[in-house]
């Protein structure tokens, strides 16, 4: 069987019978990937805590025909321990790597790796507001997917605009306001470029009533455009 070696994040895990685990790895170069890890959940696996949600490790595989087989682990990176001591942050976390697992099961990139990394380091350190983490996260990587929000001019007119439309991605006037549209305004739309940009100088200047209002609408978008919400969007903590 071929070997190869890559960095992943694990993203989400299923047990396979009594003591092996299926892992879920978003990878820097082979995308999302399914393989098995053989033993992780006996006391005496040599790996199996590298092998964990919000985990970084370079990795060794085996292909295999539907699953490959994890041979070799060294821990790159392990976020989980600060995200799972915090409320909020496991379960913004747990939004993200769902997202992630949603974005990039067909395809993804480097940059949704190097996105997802980001994100979870963020939140480890509690660097920035984590449900602004979250709707940055969410809206870079709809744009990854090709989903990109266009924010800047009304879709019509090319005036300045107040209103969102979850359904398009684009914005609008008041003359020329798409059905559905969300009126978030001048300071929305600012944020929601900021969110888009990594502009956090920016985004930390926006009032919570904006920044709740902007993170429902972030959240209405994803989910229109996979169709289907995000499970872990049900428990949101959003309140600092």
């Amino acid at each position: 069987m071929p070997v190869y070696r890559d960095e992943g994040i694990i993203i989400r895990t299923h047990k396979l019978g009594e003591v092996d685990r299926i892992l879920t790895i978003l990878t820097r170069r082979h995308g999302q990937i399914r393989a098995v890890a053989k033993g992780v959940r006996k006391t005496s696996s040599r790996f199996g805590a590298r092998l964990e949600p919000f985990m970084v490790a370079d990795l060794q595989l085996y292909e295999g025909r539907n699953l490959d087989t994890v041979s070799q682990v060294e821990q790159l990176a392990s976020y989980g321990a600060e995200i799972v001591a915090d409320y909020q942050l496991y379960t913004i976390g747990n939004a993200i790597l769902e997202a992630a697992e949603r974005l990039t099961r067909e395809t993804s990139s480097e940059s949704h790796y190097l996105l997802l990394i980001g994100a979870l380091r963020t939140l480890a350190q509690n660097q920035r507001p984590a449900p602004q983490v979250l709707d940055s996260y969410l809206l870079r990587s709809l744009a990854l997917a090709g989903w990109v929000p266009d924010l800047e001019q009304c879709h019509l007119c090319q005036n300045s605009p107040i209103s969102f439309s979850t359904h398009t991605g684009a914005v609008s006037c008041p003359s020329c306001e798409l059905p559905g549209a969300v009126r978030l305004g001048g300071y929305g739309l600012e944020l929601m470029r900021a969110l888009l940009a990594g502009d956090w100088d920016t985004v930390a200047k926006a009032d919570d009533q904006t920044k709740e209002a902007v993170g429902n609408v972030v959240s209405t978008y994803l989910q229109w455009q996979l169709e289907r919400g995000l499970r872990s969007l049900r428990f949101l903590e959003r309140s600092e």
